[in-house]
Parts: structure tokens; sequence; C-alpha cells
């Protein structure tokens, strides 16, 4: 009976003296082993908690350092070429293996992608003016330009060849090719500057009238384009911040092979945005400004204005999948916390925070794209850091181009094919350890940037070898060589005596005054033939008094001059005696920017008030539409833009 007690669980009781033993023995740094009469880990009830905490498992990309070899291996850039004008585009074409460079002048150069290097073949003055928007085919045979003038230029690359010339109605907001491989008739569609339709047009253009004309997709005018071959649908992107999908044949509705209801995708993300610091002008979107297919079709990228976001979603569902943020506040934030890409000293970062400033420019923020590389894994665009490459599964940063450079990267392309010989190889062979392979399918890749106010294009390639003093070549005459005759031209061309100001309602011409205000006339004529008025509205419209426009931000209280800063007033024998007078808009003495408005009455209180530089001589009842058009506290219920101004 004595040992049946001893062996009951009030045996198994440890006593006062017991655990006062242990805190001893802890504090004599000594430990009970496991499985000795003092161990405690069979009395413990219930479930124990892990000695560690689990490792978190970390996203992998399967073989990413054979897609990062794929891409140039050097930081800098290793050659640039020159246009004579800042560049607007730069396009390689799939599988002809051409470069087409355009710039701001309505130039167009074709270069050929050779072993180690590219080759410059034509040149083409495309344009009177700027390019708008430029598309290569599925199937890179076939390449087109919209221009301020009016007209869509079609390119053969093969023959890089001008094939023929469509003179629209209106100037264009966006070319797009919308046919794949293999189609028997190329077929590309063109948006208008001023509605909302989209004109199919065949792409041999032997026709100049649209084959198809879609009227009811967009409310507003479409600014961006882009066709997805491997599901053949078309992306489009209205000035509102409005994504819609549309097949380009049969019934041009959404296809079948994507969302049902769009209400179960993010594609709204856009017209929901809101931008810090903005609010006060009215602005709660975002529009982007480039759209950019994955190679397999999958996905598509956006970089979007005035968030400068970029946003990557699925195609077939149209969900978000990733967003990165290169806002002004963001990267400020980023900076003085110490948590930066890169840490800059504060005189360079002011420098660069500057330069980002100047992107918000209508005329500049379009140049901006993102591209993504040939496995769909990677994402690559121009940052105030230099171009990044972001691995889209990890999140990780896995290279930087040009970080040290004195560039800002804005449009993009990459090509990765190998010229030297184009061989089948899996992903399991390019990962091997055969130097007989890898000698075979060496690679050439090259990484081509425009860059903010610069006339030339940068190449990063392989070649480690870099030689300041020779890389930027000199294939273009330098610009403003020094003589009274180069200052004279310059000066012409920087002021007129007449413009056609083209707006939603109808054309509106006015005689300019340049010898009684040549600051005025010459700060309106660099604006206009800038497209710094293209888009703007009348944001101020008082019946027997005045329409007012020339603000970017569209409420009166932006805009600037060519100078960066106010212009002091230029009053002369002119009076506001007579309607349909062309002045500057101010907020008191010397406080002229880029506003400007045209009397409807006769208005002699303004007299040494405003600047006058010119007079409306035509479309004269253009300017009275203007003025009764219904209004609400001044600003046109419906906005009248100003379409493109054309200087004579």
């Amino acid at each position: 009976m004595e040992g049946k007690r001893s062996s009951t669980p009030q045996s198994n009781k440890r006593s006062r003296s017991d655990f006062e033993g242990d805190d001893q023995r802890e504090k004599n740094g000594t430990v009970p082993e496991q499985g000795s009469e003092d161990s405690t880990s069979d009395d413990d009830l219930g479930p124990q908690l892990p000695s560690t905490a689990p490792k978190k498992k970390k996203r992998a990309l399967p073989h990413e350092k054979l897609y990062v070899s794929a891409l140039p291996s050097s930081p800098r850039y290793s050659k640039s070429l020159m246009h004579k004008e800042q560049l607007s585009f730069i396009t390689l074409t799939p599988q002809t293996d051409f470069l087409i460079t355009s710039s701001v002048d309505g130039v167009v150069k074709f270069w050929k992608k050779v072993v180690d290097d590219i080759e410059f073949v034509k040149e083409f003055r495309a344009h009177i003016g700027e390019i708008k928007s430029v598309s290569v085919s599925a199937d890179g045979r076939s390449f087109a330009t919209a221009g301020a003038d009016r007209t869509v230029k079609i390119f053969d690359v093969i023959t890089f060849d001008l094939l023929s010339m469509l003179t629209l109605g209106s100037t264009p907001n966006a070319v797009c090719w919308v046919h794949g491989h293999g189609a028997s008739i190329p077929l590309l569609a063109v948006s208008d500057g001023v509605n909302s339709k989209i004109e199919i047009y065949d792409g041999r253009g032997e026709n100049q009238k649209p084959i198809h004309t879609i009227s009811g997709l967009h409310r507003s005018p479409v600014c961006l384009m882009n066709y997805n071959d491997a599901y053949d649908c078309v992306v489009s992107v209205d000035d509102s911040g409005m994504i819609e999908y549309w097949r380009p044949k049969g019934d041009y509705e959404k296809p079948d092979n994507v969302f049902q209801y769009k209400s179960s995708t993010n594609l709204f993300e856009f017209k929901k945005a809101t931008i810090p610091g903005t609010l006060l002008h009215g602005i709660s979107k975002s529009v982007p400004t480039s759209i950019t297919i994955s190679p397999n079709g999958s996905q598509f990228a956006a970089f979007s204005f005035p968030d400068r976001k970029v946003r990557i979603f699925d195609f077939p569902t149209g969900k978000l999948f990733r967003t990165y943020d290169e806002s002004i506040p963001t990267i400020s934030a980023m900076q003085q916390a110490g948590t930066a890409l890169q840490k800059l000293e504060d005189v360079e970062f002011g420098r660069r925070l500057a330069i980002e400033r100047e992107l918000e420019n209508p005329t500049v923020r379009n140049r901006q794209n993102v591209v993504f590389d040939e496995s769909g894994h990677f994402i690559i665009y121009g940052s105030m850091l230099g171009v990044k490459v972001i691995n889209t599964l990890t999140n990780r940063v896995v290279k930087v181009f040009g970080r040290d450079e004195n560039i800002r990267a804005l449009n993009l392309a990459l090509y990765q094919g190998q010229p030297q010989k184009k061989g089948l190889v899996t992903i399991s062979m390019a990962a091997s350890a055969n130097p007989l392979l890898q000698d075979a399918e060496a690679r050439d890749p090259v990484l081509v940037a425009t860059a903010a106010g610069k006339v030339r294009f940068y190449l990063f390639t392989n070649d480690e070898e870099i030689t300041k003093s020779t890389r930027d070549v000199q294939n273009e005459k330098p610009r403003n060589l020094s003589g009274r005759n180069e200052a004279a031209i310059t000066k012409q061309s920087e002021t007129g005596s007449a413009a056609v100001i083209h707006t939603t309602y109808g054309d509106i011409q006015i005689r300019l005054f340049p010898e009684a205000a040549p600051k005025a006339v010459e700060n309106f004529v660099t604006h206009s033939k800038s497209g710094y008025y293209n888009n703007t509205i009348f944001h101020r419209v008082i019946r027997k008094f005045m329409i007012q426009c020339g603000d970017p931000l569209g409420d009166g209280t932006g805009g600037e001059s060519i100078w960066g800063s106010d212009f002091a007033d230029e009053f002369s024998t002119l009076k506001h005696d007579k309607p349909y007078t062309v002045s500057m808009a101010n907020a008191g003495p010397n406080t002229n920017g880029s506003q400007f408005f045209i009397t409807t009455e006769k208005t002699p209180w303004l007299d040494n008030k405003h600047t006058i530089f010119g007079r409306a001589v035509q479309g004269l009842d253009v300017v009275h539409r203007i003025e009764n058009a219904r209004v609400y506290k001044e600003k046109p219920e419906e906005d009248i833009k100003i379409v493109n101004i054309d200087i004579k």
C-alpha cells in the first residue's frame, strides 16, 4: 500500500523549495539537463510554443541571375547619338531589329541594330512641328507617326521607306497598329484630339477614309492606345483617366476572353486617384502617359501623372498587381529618412528635384514610359535616381542604370536579341555551365534611353571599357555656332505676325504686334510652338466683356512665362478701343505669365493696365460662340479647349 501511494499524482507535485532551488541553480549558471529528474518538460499541459519563431519564406524567382545577365551589364552608357532637337520617342521594332528615333521638330531617323552597335540608315522630315504619337506593329514591319500638322505618316520598316500619308481634319492624339501576326490587311487606329472618336484605317494608306469609326466608347479624347496580340485586344485611355478594352474587328466591343464586368476590375484606379497638393485646383484624378504590354500579354504597365506612379495590372482580369510610388513627396521623405535607394548630397538632391518638377510640363510628361524585359518578370523605367530594374515578384530593385550619369532618363527601349545567332535555347540550357553553349549564344543586349532636356539618346550595353571623351558622338552639326546671322535667325523664330488658335468651337485668327509688345509676342509664340497651350481650356468667360484662357491648371491660378517668372508690362499707343483686342491677363502691374484674353466689347478701363499684343481678325463668330456658352461662376459648364496654335 505504501508503494501504491508513492506512484499517485500527488507524488509528482513540486514543492516551493523545489522552485526556489531551480532559481538558485539558474543564478549559479547551472541548468538541468534533459532527462534528469529536475526536468519539467513532462509536467506542462497543453501545446508548447516553438523554441524559435519559424523563418518567413522569402519569395524567389527561379533563374533570377540568368534573367539579369540578359540585361546590359554596364551601369554607365557607352555611347550617345544626336538629333538636332530634343527627342520625343524611341522605338525598337520586334523581329526586324530596327531602332527608330523621333524628335520634337518632326524628324524621324531609322537605325539598324548590328553586332555590338547600331548603324544609321535613313532620316525623314516626317512632320512640320511636334510628333504627337508613334506606333510599331506587332510583326515589326510597319511604323506610323501622328503629327501636330494633322497628318499621319506610314512607313515600311523593312525597306525603311515612307509609304503613304493620311490627311486628317483635326490634330490626332494617338496612333496604334491593331493587327496581329499574319494579318491580311494591316489596321491602324487613330484617335482624335478634339473629340472621343477612334477611326480605323487601312494601314496600307490606300484609302483616306476610315474603315470604321468608334464613337461611343470614350467620353473624352483618347490619349493612349496599345494592342495586345495575345488577346487580340486594344487598351485605350482617355484624358479623364478612363481605361477601356475593345476588339479591333467585328463589333469592336470588349472581347470574351477577358473580365466579364468592369466593376470587378481595378481599371478605375486612375479615376479614383487623389493627388496630394492639387485638390486646391480641383484635380482629383491621374492620367497614364504610357501603356506597355508584357511580352506574353498577361500584364500591362502604366506610368501616370501627376501622381507619378507605376502600376502593373493583370491583363485578363484587370486587377491591380503592383504599384510603385515615384512621387516627389515620397522621394523627399525617403531622402530625409535615409531610406532612399541612394543617399544624395543636399545640393545634388535639389538639382535633381528641380528637373523632376520640370517633367510636369504637358509637352514633356508623355515621354515617360515603362518597359518589360523579355521574361516579363522585370519592369524598367527612368527615375530621379537612375533607370531602375525591378523584379515584380520579389519587389526588389535588382539593377540601376545611369546612377551616376548627369541625365534623367525618360523614354526607354530594350533590345535583348542575339544578332550573331538566333537559336532555340531553354532556360535549363542557358543556366548550365557549358562554356561552348554560352559562347555560341552570347547575347548583345542594349538599353536605349532619351533624357530630359537633351538632344541625345543614350546606349547602355555590355561594353565596360568606356571612354568619356569619345562616347558622345557628334553626328549632327552643333547648333548656335555663334555669329550675328545665327542670332538673327533665332530671334526671328521667336516672333511672328499672325496666329491661328484652333479651338473645339472653331478657328480664331489673330494679328500680332511684335513692335508694340515684343516680350508678350515672344512669350505667346514660344508657348504656342512648344505646345504649352495645347488642350488648355477657356476657364473664364464673361458675356459682353471677354473670354480668357492660357492657364494649364484651368482655374486661373496657374501658368508661367517662358522665362520662368513674371515679365513686365509693355504699354504702347494701342488701346482697348475696339472689341477683339488680345491682351495679357495679370494679377497687377508687371505680373504677366501665360494667360491672355480676347475682348468682345470696347474696354477702355483696361488701358495701361493690360499689355495689348494682338487683335482677332477672323473667326469672330467663334469668339462670340465661346462668349455665349453656358457658364457656372464664369467657367463654361462644358470644357472649350485650345487644340493647338499655329504661328505664321
